[in-house]
């Protein structure tokens, strides 16, 4: 008998999970779709690491780590002396290092719903787990985005006095800044699809929000509806474009309650002060992920019912998954955090 690292399926049922899983998560996956991503090979380190390369003198953006200060390429603007070497520059480089992280879930069916239900009670369970992987591993990465430290409160100093609704003028704030610090838009994305592929698209920039905000973005002015898009085909979630950004949308990235100012007319979980919402704007490459997708990305596990101690009468199986994951912000200014309230 060859034993398998799937529970009580064989390799090729095991893929077919893993694509079952994929395709009812890919939806949930919005960062996924985004972030500088790789695989990790098997039988590695559990250190995912991304290196910058860049030359010496370089201050900014990719040269000191301060999301404050201009991005700077040292230039060779003085004139070569003959039979004089210039001095030269080095090529430095920085690396970014995540550790891999297991995730992993399971839910147990008994004999009796195995022998008796008439729904394919596997198959459901698949899907099932399929989005309960995917909005696990979207959560673990949205809090590590969201606690980058480029950040524009959308009025006062901090996020105890936020109570205003999102403006085009605090969007055109934080596009300006990537535009100061030489950040690309994303014209790539990974596809939607459990393949690992990318494939061109229209350069953006983009901003993750609640729907709750959904209301004040379509508001705002210059606001352009999907539908409009023509030739770009938007994403399921995507609810429209502002200047030069297009936004999606997503329940998982969830506010602070009452974290705001006095209410007024904006959205309070207690009635009292306003939640304060995160927009987490993006440029290219501002951050890295090992990517959900691929042959060894996501590991179905299933256990059919058997005798064994704790369970004699075989009544009791499982279907579960397991994965790893790291996410680790390569760049925090070239990724944003928009701190605003929401419309009642």
């Amino acid at each position: 008998m060859v034993a398998t690292v799937y529970g009580d399926i064989s390799p090729r049922t095991a893929a077919w999970a893993v694509t079952e899983l994929l395709k009812r998560g890919m939806p949930f996956l919005l960062l996924e779709k985004f972030g500088q991503a790789f695989v990790m090979p098997t039988k590695a380190t559990k250190v995912a690491k991304w290196r910058r390369y860049f030359l010496s003198g370089s201050t900014g953006a990719a040269g000191d780590g301060n999301p404050a200060s201009n991005y700077y390429i040292p230039l060779a603007t003085t004139p070569l002396i003959e039979g004089v070497t210039p001095s030269g520059k080095k090529l430095v480089n920085q690396d970014y290092t995540s550790t891999l992280d297991q995730y992993g879930d399971y839910v147990t069916i008994t004999d009796v719903v195995e022998d008796t239900h008439e729904d394919p009670v596997l198959a459901q369970a698949t899907e099932v787990l399929g989005e309960s992987a995917a909005i696990t591993i979207e959560t673990v990465r949205f809090n590590v985005v969201k606690a980058g430290t480029n950040v524009v409160y959308n009025n006062g100093a901090n996020r105890a006095a936020v109570n205003t609704a999102i403006t085009l003028a605090k969007q055109r704030q934080v596009t300006t800044a990537f535009a100061r610090q030489n950040a690309r838009k994303i014209a790539n994305q990974v596809m939607s699809t459990p393949n690992y592929n990318t494939q061109p698209m229209e350069a953006s920039y983009f901003a993750l929000c609640h729907p709750d905000l959904e209301t004040d973005i379509r508001n705002l002015a210059g606001y352009i509806n999907p539908k409009q898009y023509g030739t770009v085909t938007p994403y399921e979630s995507e609810i429209g474009n502002v200047d030069q950004v297009r936004y999606l949308t997503s329940t998982i990235y969830e506010p602070w309650a009452d974290a705001g100012g006095a209410k007024g007319l904006m959205r309070s979980t207690s009635g009292t002060n306003a939640d304060v919402y995160p927009v987490i704007y993006l440029a290219r490459d501002a951050f890295g992920i090992v990517s959900l997708k691929g042959k060894n990305s996501l590991q179905p596990m299933v256990v059919n019912p058997r005798p064994a101690p704790g369970d004699p009468l075989a009544q009791r199986g499982t279907v579960g998954w397991k994965t790893y994951n790291a996410t680790v912000i390569l760049n925090d200014a070239w990724l944003c955090r928009l701190e605003c309230a929401a419309t009642a």
